[in-house]
This record gives C-alpha cells, structure tokens and sequence, in this order.
C-alpha cells in the first residue's frame, strides 16, 4: 500500500478527541495474559468493541525510530531517525539522537495544532519531549516528560505546575509509575478540556525488567488499564499501539546473552571495523545499551565482503545486510547507518566490546529488543474499523498508522 501523506492520515480530522498511546516495549504477548487474567477489563473492552490485531513496526526495533514514525507517519527512510545513536559521517563522532535537528520532516501533531485541535504530547522520556516535541507549545499546546514534570513551565512546556494535574510528584523514571503518570496525566488533561489531540508515550522499564506472566508487570497492566478507562470515559476514541516487542536475551545459566562484534571483527580483520549500538540511550539499566541490531562502518581497506560472509557465519547472527540492502529492505536513511547492518537472532544481542557494556547494570537477566523479534506489535482501536480502515488492517499495516486509524473510525 502507498505511503499517505500527512494531509491523508489527518484529514478531515474527526469531531471526537482522540488519544494515541504507545505501550514502550509492549509484545502482543504481554495483553494477552493480561487480558485472560482479567487484569485489563477496559481493554479486552476496547478488543471486543472496536478492534485488535497485529502491525509491524519499523527497524531497528528502537525507542526513538519508532516513536518519530509514530508522530510522522513515515519510515526512518524518510524522517531520518535511524537510531537512538548513530555514527554522525560529517563529524565522525558517535552522538545521540536526541534533538529534532536530526529529524527530516514536520510531525502529525503540530498538523494538528495548525488545524486547530488543542494537542498534548506527554512522554515518560525527557529524550522523547526533545526529539518530537518541537512546536507544539508554539502553537498552544501542551509538551512535557513525566521524568521532569516539576521543570514544565508555560512558556517552555504550554503548562505551569503540571505535577498538580494529577496531584501526584514526579515519579522515579526506572518504575512502572513514570508510565502510568503518562496516561493519567492525558486522561486529566482530557477530564478538564485541556487537550483533545494526545499522543501519549511510556517507558519500557517494567517490560526489560518482567516476562509477562510476572505479578509485578500484571500489577502494571492493571493500573494502566485503569488510566486508559479515565481517557474512554472522558469520551476520547482510544487507539494503542507499541514503538517495539521485548525478548529475553540470555543463556541457559540466566546470563546475556551477546555477541561482541566489535572485538570478534578485530581478532579476525584487524583494526578496520566499528561497531555502532544504535539502541544506546541514556536509560542503561534498562539494557545495558545491547540490542538485537548494530551498524559496523568499515574504515580505509576494510573488506568487506568478506566481513559480511564472517558475520552471517556467526551462530546468533541472521541477517547482515549491506548498505544499500539496509536501506531497500529497513526503509533506512543511507547516510545514517553502516556499511554493514547485523541483526540477530531471538534471544541474543549484539554489542562491542566487553569494556563497553556495564553488565552489573542488568538485574535477573537481560530482556532487550532491535531485531525483527520485535518487530510486531499490537494495535488496539476502541471503536470497530470502516471498510476502509478494514482492508488497511488485512494488508501491512504498520504501527505508524495509528493515527489514521485514530482519525478515521
């Protein structure tokens, strides 16, 4: 199906306020226990009344790439985000991407706001707010990160005291509160008039830390289950979907499972290749900054053909694929990624070399994401789709189509 424009996803935008959450790191898996356990009542609701399948979302599997599809409705071939961390080829540092400087094109949201709709985008991730947050306040809406709720102020976030829309403080970033203050936070904003155009987006610490049938992440799913409710009840059509799924990547013995590229590539070739992390991210107790996807660039008589050949013989590696590969089959921008992009398989993760990675960060195992392993999420929709919307749905539909679905049921 041919990619819609921004116009095409939006309008005519509908007359009903919409909230668009993305559950961080939320495999299918997860609501499926939840549901049966009768933890989630709201949203096998949402299931039953309107709908709930599968989408893919884009790759590498990452916070920052997916999100920025999300609220562009593109792939990273397009806006440009192709990682939380990248090799900056006009500078040759290795930078995060945590500014909208590195983004390639405007966002959904301040289409929205342009149009008139009284738009809030919260985010549990301050690096969130800063990457697609641009805007939104200058058009008079609403823009703040639950990590630092207490710094929002009007002139910088479009609200003052934020922390007092729900009556709570500001919550410990590595905990399942920092999500649920998100969509709590939504549902006030929505409660009071505030806002009627939401993009609401967690954090994925709770799914690194529990497998889905954990009492802690079904604890979890009760309370956003919750918070969703407040936003149904406020009258908003509520479509969820997920940036990325979660794995465990471990050995037998419970230990990571990882592949140090990096150290591999120079025992073999020599000093010649560099490997890149692009799920690096400030939040390492999440990860440990190991992911199931890397970019290696080569350097001055790198060969590289045959570095490719050495990787895919790699047990745990599936796919290595060269530049213009990477950008035919990921829907990447070729000047923000390696010569070579590895990916591997389900429960391993691919990192750099042994001093890179802080292992003692990871508590009772590694639970990671970046590959195609996470590659399909869930979409639920509150209400039940058009014909339209139906043979989207039964084609390849894509996790950044959330807002036409939101838009148009």
């Amino acid at each position: 199906m041919k990619s819609m424009t921004v116009n095409e996803r939006l309008y005519p935008l509908p007359d009903h306020p919409i909230a668009v959450i993305c559950l961080d790191g939320c495999a299918d898996e997860y609501l499926s226990v939840a549901i049966a356990r009768g933890r989630m009542p709201r949203l096998a609701a949402m299931a039953r009344d309107g709908y709930r399948g599968l989408v893919r979302g884009a790759l590498p599997s990452f916070t920052n790439v997916n999100n920025t599809s999300i609220v562009t409705g593109v792939p990273p071939r397009v806006h440009g985000i192709c990682g939380n961390f990248f090799l900056n080829p006009e500078t040759g540092e290795e930078v995060m991407m945590n500014s909208p400087e590195f983004r390639r094109c405007g966002t959904l949201l301040t289409a929205a706001a342009d149009a008139g709709r009284k738009v809030a985008f919260i985010t549990a991730k301050e690096k969130l707010r800063t990457v697609l947050g641009d805007g939104i306040v200058e058009r008079g809406g609403i823009a703040f990160s639950t990590e630092k709720v207490d710094e929002a102020r009007a002139e910088t976030h479009g609200i003052d005291d934020a922390t007092s829309i729900i009556g709570k403080p500001r919550p410990e970033i590595y905990s399942g509160d920092a999500s649920i203050y998100v969509i709590e936070a939504g549902a006030s904003l929505a409660e009071q008039g505030k806002a009627d155009f939401l993009y609401l987006s967690t954090t994925d610490f709770m799914q690194h830390k529990f497998a889905p049938e954990a009492d802690e992440i079904l604890d979890f799913h009760e309370a956003f289950d919750a918070a969703v409710g407040r936003l149904l009840d406020a009258g908003c059509v509520v479509a969820l979907t997920a940036d990325h799924g979660m794995n465990a990547k471990n050995r037998p013995d419970g230990s990571p499972n990882v592949l140090y590229l990096e150290t591999m590539l120079k025992e073999k070739f020599g000093d010649r290749f560099r490997v890149i992390c692009p799920i690096t991210d400030p939040y390492v107790v999440h990860h440990g900054a190991l992911g199931s996807l890397v970019m290696v660039h080569a350097g001055e008589g790198a060969d590289l053909e045959a570095a490719k050949e050495y990787l895919f013989d790699l047990d745990g590696v599936t796919e290595v694929l060269t530049r213009e590969q990477a950008v035919a089959k990921l829907e990447l921008a070729p000047d923000r990624i390696g010569d070579l992009v590895v990916l591997s398989g389900r429960d391993v993760v691919l990192g750099k070399t042994e001093a890179d990675h802080d292992l003692s960060v990871l508590k009772g195992g590694l639970r990671s994401h970046g590959g195609r392993y996470e590659e399909m999420v869930p979409l639920v929709v509150s209400r039940p789709l058009t014909p339209e919307l139906t043979r989207l749905a039964q084609s390849d539909p894509r996790n950044f189509d959330v807002f036409h679905f939101a838009c148009h049921v």
